[in-house]
């Protein structure tokens, strides 16, 4: 049985990979900042962070802050792995973080070439964004009557649990480099996701698309962010909404 360490473990990721690696039999150690028995602050390391890797073969590092910190904490993780003697570092990233020059993208670009640089055995899994991160932006740009979009941006959002099912099939073999990115089944326009969004929703909302400025968006609009050869996902954008709804058992 294979010691494997999740960081970010209890989040939207981490959460179903833990669960696809304990069902292949590997004992599974989640870190996150406040989670025993590894409630670990990964910008931090120390003597927690030491612990939660010792004799752990390899390490799946989900966890991520658009607040802030990614850098860090992946120095910390990196250099507590060289002393655990961790053989495979699996790192979750982002299709278009060398395309997009949005801060955020850049960090996670950054993290990645740490990784690669480790020393350590590596592989990075680049994704689009889940069908979660549409929700809750669609959820947020709704809430006045009015709901702006950015014009002439397209999405191509997946399924967090086949990109779970993923990323513990690469844990669970040798490290591979950079794996095929993954995208979801359709890239289609924030508007008709955003319409989507509002009629499972039961909201009418007028929906008005705004043009933006910046090298960021220009990177957008270029479609920097999908991956249109890679799209290996099942789950559209309407299974989510449906299953996300039905669980909550309300029209949000």
């Amino acid at each position: 049985m294979t010691s494997i360490v999740v960081t970010g473990g209890t989040g939207t990721l981490g959460r179903p990979v833990v669960g696809r690696l304990r069902t292949a039999g590997h004992e599974v150690r989640v870190l996150s900042r406040s989670t025993p028995p590894y409630a670990v602050d990964l910008r931090e390391g120390g003597i927690a962070l030491d612990r939660a890797l010792e004799g752990a073969s390899t390490v799946v590092h989900c966890a991520t802050s658009a607040r802030g910190g990614d850098e860090q904490a992946a120095r910390s993780l990196i250099t507590a792995a060289r002393r655990a003697g961790v053989e495979h570092l699996v790192y979750m990233s982002i299709v278009g973080v060398d395309r997009v020059p949005y801060p955020y993208y850049r960090t996670k670009l950054a993290v990645e070439r740490q990784i690669e640089d480790s020393g350590i055995g590596w592989t990075v899994l680049r994704a689009t964004q889940f069908h979660d991160l549409l929700y809750r932006l669609f959820q947020g740009m709704s809430a006045s009557p009015v709901m702006p979009l950015p014009a002439r941006v397209k999405d191509q959002p997946v399924e967090v649990t086949e990109v779970a099912a993923r990323l513990a099939e690469l844990a669970q073999g040798a490290p591979a480099g950079r794996a095929d990115d993954m995208g979801g089944p359709e890239v289609r326009t924030f508007e008709s996701l955003a319409r989507a969004y509002l009629a499972a929703a039961g909201r009418r909302r007028a929906v008005v698309k705004i043009p933006l400025r910046g090298a960021a968006y220009e990177a957008f609009r270029a479609g920097g962010h999908l991956a249109p050869d890679h799209a290996v996902g099942t789950g559209t954008f309407e299974d989510y909404l449906t299953k996300r709804l039905a669980v909550t058992g309300a029209r949000r």
